[in-house]
C-alpha cells in the first residue's frame, strides 16, 4: 500500500476545503466558492494562486451577460495531490 504523501500546498486548511468544494463539479464560479467557504475576494485569491502556481487548479476567464466571470476547476494533479 502506498505511504500518504502531505503536500504543504493543499493540505493548508482553506486550500483543503477550496479543492474538496472542486472535486464534485467540472468547475465553479469564483462568487461561488468565495461564498460557499466564507473568504473574501483577496484571501480566496491568494489561495488560488498558490493552487494554480502548483498547476492543482486553473483558471478559466470568459464574458456571460457583459460581466467578467471566472470559473475555478480542480485539475488532474490537484485530484491527485488531494488524494494523497
Amino acid at each position: 500500500m502506498p505511504h500518504p504523501v502531505f503536500d504543504e500546498v493543499i493540505h493548508e486548511p482553506h486550500r483543503l476545503r477550496i479543492c474538496a468544494f472542486l472535486v464534485p463539479v467540472g468547475g465553479r464560479e469564483f462568487a461561488e466558492v468565495r461564498d460557499e467557504l466564507g473568504l473574501s475576494d483577496s484571501a480566496l485569491s491568494k489561495h488560488l494562486k498558490a493552487l494554480t502556481a502548483k498547476g492543482y487548479t486553473r483558471l478559466e476567464r470568459g464574458v456571460r451577460d457583459g460581466r467578467q466571470l471566472t470559473t475555478v476547476a480542480l485539475t488532474a494533479a490537484g485530484r491527485e495531490a488531494l488524494c494523497g
